[in-house]
């Protein structure tokens, strides 16, 4: 049974990984921005490594005919910033400290499911670097993201 609301005892006592496992298995409620967006088929490959992917629709559309950037970002920083998510210890939180998007090829209906690979680069104790590659069914690079996150370590 999905849950509406987290209990943030719950969630402090989970590692990162064990809080998206959750999410996946509903023991804990999707992040309604995947819900909005139409994100699909998150994984946790392993720590520090995610995967999600999206099927592109008309109301992703900019005016020009394409899926809007704001949608690759999305992705991007979803794999990226959840692959940092992936290597928080219990207690643990994070936030983005900043995202750079290079965007290398349109994506439209036609391109088909398109898969966001998250990795950490590396894990301190404060910061975190992460990137994340977006791909088409083919492997076709269409875009690329680096994220910086700040860690946050438990309160008391």
């Amino acid at each position: 049974m999905t849950q509406t609301r987290i209990d943030l005892e719950q969630l402090a006592a989970m590692t990162g990984r064990e809080q998206l496992e959750a999410m996946l298995d509903g023991r804990l409620p999707p992040a309604p921005i995947g819900l909005l967006v139409g994100l699909v088929d998150f994984e946790v490959r392993a720590e520090g490594a995610v995967a999600v992917s999206l099927v592109p629709r008309p109301e992703h559309y900019n005016p020009i005919g394409t899926v809007h950037g704001g949608i690759h970002s999305t992705l991007l920083d979803t794999a990226a910033a959840c692959s940092v998510h992936s290597t928080l210890a219990p207690g643990e939180r994070y936030t983005s400290l900043d995202l750079t998007v290079k965007f290398l090829r349109p994506v439209t209906v036609e391109t088909g499911r398109v898969t966001a690979l998250g990795e950490v680069l590396q894990r301190g104790r404060r910061t975190a670097l992460a990137q994340a590659q977006l791909r088409d069914e083919a492997g076709r690079l269409l875009a690329h993201a680096t994220s910086s996150c700040l860690i946050v370590p438990p309160a008391g």
